[in-house]
């Protein structure tokens, strides 16, 4: 039969049969012009259906923010490269966590023995803190800003918007705190009642969102946030760049990278999760990691968005990662500052070393 209907009756993804054939880990596999055909015979490669079902703590959690390049749509695709199934790699990196959808995503389907997560957005790894060292305190302070809230009329919840706006830009700038709750408990406010969910700042720092028109947003998710916190524990949240999780990767670490993505059109510069921007010269450098934890034996996925989409002829990333696979998928933009454009299909891609 087919790849894509052996992994069907298999329970995983038309990828992931085909980078196990790849592999060779699944018996009586043959590719005829270039296509993967598995014997109707061939036994599922061991492990992969039993470690999707090995839940940590028997609980899924889903991102307690939005955020700009969230991989929530993405993740059928991203699924399909966990490396998991023959045991042998038991940590996890992302280093540019973000919302982290590919996060929970791991810690719902998976028990691995060490996972490093990290950022550059000192108010995101605040909240990821908070999230995981006072979620008692957190949730007690966000019951309180939605009993607040829902209540109020259209004017009063502007007025009330523009307070903890403001509130969240004194703490950010002049108070340095490393775990502030407070701090925590605005940026998730915001984050729930802003427009689109969107975190921008602009040239001095300040979070600049306008109010969203939400009815009832979900300000407390209390299950969502405990469950949040639980996965959490015991794993290491590192308010720094990129390179700093070079100590922590080895041969046995499963690294995801989700840049600020390379901007394919004139509109498209939305960069702005700090203020600092990600050029080209920082996506080039970006390769040279990859490449250093390439020869670590690490297994490594990045995504990034596809120029080719746009441009036929920007050969940007099949340049700089000529050494490794590319694959091209089509996604929706959920978070735009532009209405039209939420839901239209943008190109991405996702390169990995194996």
């Amino acid at each position: 039969m087919p790849a894509k209907k052996a992994a069907h009756k298999q329970e995983f993804s038309q990828n992931r049969a085909a980078v196990l054939c790849t592999e060779q880990k699944i018996a009586e596999a043959t590719a005829v012009e270039n296509i993967e055909s598995i014997s109707i015979a061939a036994e599922s490669p061991t492990g992969v259906k039993t470690l999707l079902r090995d839940t940590k703590g028997g609980s899924t959690v889903t991102p307690f923010l939005k955020w700009a390049g969230g991989k929530s749509k993405l993740l059928e695709e991203i699924r399909s490269y966990y490396p998991f199934g023959n045991g042998t790699i038991t940590k996890y990196a992302e280093p540019f966590v973000g919302g982290g959808s590919v996060l929970f995503d791991i810690l719902s389907h998976y028990n691995l023995k060490e996972i490093y997560i990290g950022d550059i957005n000192t108010e995101l790894i605040n909240a990821y803190c908070v999230v995981r060292d006072h979620i008692d305190e957190l949730i007690e302070i966000l019951y309180t800003m939605q009993n607040e809230y829902w209540p109020l009329d259209t004017d009063m919840r502007k007025k009330y918007y523009w307070e903890s706006r403001n509130a969240f830009n004194t703490l950010k700038l002049h108070d340095k705190s490393y775990t502030d709750i407070q701090k925590a408990a605005l940026m998730i406010f915001l984050n729930k009642t802003c427009f689109n969910g969107l975190y921008r700042v602009n040239r001095k720092g300040e979070f600049n969102v306008p109010i969203g028109s939400y009815k009832r947003p979900p300000i407390c998710n209390e299950k969502n946030l405990r469950t949040a916190s639980e996965k959490l524990q015991g794993i290491t949240i590192v308010c720094d760049d990129y390179s700093k999780s070079a100590t922590f990767i080895d041969k046995n670490t499963f690294v995801y990278l989700d840049p600020p993505y390379r901007p394919i059109t004139n509109t498209a510069n939305f960069t702005a999760y700090t203020q600092n921007l990600f050029i080209e010269n920082d996506q080039i450098k970006l390769a040279s990691f990859f490449n250093e934890m390439d020869k670590k034996g690490a297994k490594i996925l990045l995504s990034n968005s596809d120029p080719k989409h746009i441009n036929a002829d920007d050969n940007f990333f099949d340049d700089i990662y000529s050494a490794y696979r590319i694959e091209r998928v089509d996604t929706k933009r959920m978070i735009s500052c532009k209405g039209e454009s939420r839901g239209n299909l943008v190109g991405e891609l996702l390169i990995s070393n194996y």
